[in-house]
């Protein structure tokens, strides 16, 4: 099997769907990433922990319309191509 275009789409799909799917109070805050953990002062620089969760948020907000359409293109061909 080659390493194809459409393969990297499909990773890509995946890992976009999974971080979708995160529901933040039950998985997030058992590994102490939940919101209240995040408080920073004013002028602080946000930590690398505040920035992932800032971009799972951020994907969770933007994706999630496009990920239904995506998600529904990446059957069709997959029913049509097998």
């Amino acid at each position: 099997m080659a390493f194809t275009l459409w393969n990297l789409f499909e990773a890509a799909l995946l890992c976009l769907n999974a971080v979708c799917v995160l529901h933040e109070e039950r998985f997030l805050v058992k590994m102490g990433w939940g919101v209240s953990n995040t408080v920073q002062g004013f002028g602080e620089q946000p930590t690398v922990k505040h920035q992932i969760l800032n971009l799972i948020r951020s994907i969770r907000t933007v994706m999630r319309i496009p990920l239904i359409f995506l998600n529904i293109f990446a059957m069709v061909i997959k029913l049509l191509l097998g």
